[in-house]
């Protein structure tokens, strides 16, 4: 789906004007940006949590040239879907 089409399905779903979806959405991203930022996680009941994490530095080994390369550690934002989610998913794959 594309985010044209997730703002006019939400857009159809809660009755508002596009301009204020859009606003909502953006207000969304904005909050889980911030609060991922400072370290802190969202979570958000029916959906998931959305949590910073740190990878630490590691090595790694290009195949072509053998050549060996330090990652330096970064911070990742990692989503961690529900259980109704996880349970939706399951069944989809074994259709």
């Amino acid at each position: 789906m594309e985010y044209k089409d997730f703002v006019e399905l939400l857009r159809q779903r809660t009755g508002k004007e596009k301009g204020e979806t859009e606003a909502m959405i953006e207000s969304f991203c904005r909050v889980v940006t911030e609060r991922c930022a400072q370290m802190d996680s969202v979570t958000i009941q029916g959906l998931g949590t959305f949590e910073a994490r740190k990878k630490m530095e590691r090595i790694s080994v290009n195949p072509a040239t053998g050549q060996r390369m330090l990652i330096p550690p970064k911070i990742v934002v990692v989503f961690k879907p529900n259980t109704y989610i996880k349970n939706s998913l399951k069944g989809r794959a074994k259709q």
